[in-house]
């Protein structure tokens, strides 16, 4: 099969594709191949038993149960067939022979494709301790919502340690739910990590006013139980806070461990160069890929759910030909209670910010961040159009020549949609 691509490129395409993940990512991989003309054969390998379904509402809309889980699968079942892939679900991938390019799964299956895209994503990180306690959870699959969903309807006091975006996220719903609720994390406000003091000030009131107690800027040090359940958590200044449920929510790691003897470069993630290839015929895709961003001159990971679906373009036209470097003006957002928090671009910690737009005291605004005295990243909180033009300003002060946006025509600075 020889396939035209969008640059008017001419290559011989793969006889088949693997695709070993079965979330976003790999989901948006098969969709590319399809609509930039390829028909070749195409399976799809995922360790969940679930059709492909959508993370970000597991936090919100599926946890508060507003959402039945079907309303959070990608794509209808009726369309899943059209795309003509063979779906071979719950089944996970446990090694990868690379120069074969053969992936051997859980039931002793082996696949082998001319090429392989590896979208495994990344797993919860957990606390020591926390297995063999009931009522303490992790938050990252399907599965996972439902259990701590059932678990927090009999539940009135919560816990959840970690401070970032997906704890604040399982904090605002759970507070909505009406559970007492305190969030706890060794920074001192809620997401400082990801949006620095300024905003995280604002969203630290948000919370308070909310009634989330905030047991910040002091560790963990331990999760307490009696009888086989969670009663508490211990931290570092020996206070226990009580709880019916604990949610950790401490981050995640790449899922990597199935190729520790493949052979390929991994470190925080399976290591790519620019068009996202690990090795010859092998790509990485979504929250696993550890890409080179020839903008920045270094790797980078993105856990969003906007780069699962904007690299799954790229490596598509990247595996029928294209030579474009994957080059992404990142984008998250995340919504707690009635605020809408949209970011464009990169964050630093130590970056210089500026309200250029609205009121912080009405939480109505867009913040821009400068590093080094470039803008790197504009966040807007309930401002979503005018966070999308100052998004011009990241792209203007870009270092190097700007490139085509990841998987498009278009140029880098056209908008993202997630």
């Amino acid at each position: 099969m020889t396939i035209e691509n969008d640059n008017g490129d001419r290559g011989a395409a793969p006889a088949d594709v693997l695709v070993v993940g079965a979330a976003a990512a790999g989901l948006a991989t098969v969709e590319a191949l399809r609509r930039k003309g390829y028909t070749g054969a195409v399976t799809v390998l995922g360790d969940e038993p679930n059709p492909p379904y959508d993370r970000p509402p597991l936090s919100k809309q599926v946890l508060s149960g507003a959402w039945e889980p079907v309303r959070a699968e990608l794509r209808p079942r009726e369309f899943l067939a059209d795309l003509n892939a063979e779906f071979h679900l719950g089944d996970a991938a446990t090694a990868l022979h690379v120069p074969t390019r053969t992936v051997r799964t859980r039931t002793g299956c082996e696949l082998r494709a001319d090429a392989i895209v590896i979208a495994t994503g990344v797993r919860a990180r957990t606390f020591p301790g926390q297995e063999p306690l009931a009522g303490v959870h992790v938050l990252r699959t399907l599965d996972d919502s439902l259990a701590l969903r059932e678990d927090l309807s009999a539940a009135a006091r919560l816990v959840v340690v970690g401070e970032g975006v997906l704890g604040s996220e399982i904090a605002a719903t759970a507070r909505t739910l009406g559970l007492d609720v305190t969030l706890t994390g060794p920074l001192a406000a809620p997401m400082a990590l990801q949006v620095g003091p300024l905003v995280a000030g604002a969203l630290a009131e948000l919370h308070t006013e909310r009634g989330v107690r905030l047991r910040l800027g002091t560790g963990v040090v331990g999760i307490t139980g009696e009888g086989g359940r969670v009663t508490g958590v211990a931290l570092g200044t020996g206070e226990v806070l009580p709880a019916d449920v604990v949610v950790v929510a401490i981050g995640a790691s790449p899922a990597t461990d199935w190729l520790a003897d493949s052979g390929l470069e991994l470190d925080n993630g399976v290591v790519c160069d620019s068009r996202c290839r690990a090795a010859e015929g092998i790509y990485a895709v979504g929250d696993v890929a550890r890409f080179h961003h020839e903008h920045l001159g270094r790797p980078v990971r993105l856990e969003n759910r906007t780069n699962a679906t904007e690299q799954a373009m790229a490596v598509a036209g990247v595996i029928l030909g294209e030579d474009r470097p994957y080059a992404p003006v990142p984008y998250f957002w995340t919504d707690q209670y009635d605020a809408k928090l949209q970011v464009h671009g990169f964050l630093p910690v130590d970056a210089e910010t500026e309200v250029v737009e609205g009121d912080l005291a009405a939480r109505r605004f867009v913040v821009r961040y400068r590093s080094e005295g470039r803008v790197t990243g504009v966040l807007g909180w309930n401002m979503p159009k005018q966070t999308r033009l100052r998004r011009q300003e990241v792209v203007d002060d870009l270092p190097g020549p700007v490139v085509a946006r990841a998987g498009a025509a278009a140029p880098l600075a056209s908008a993202p949609t997630h």
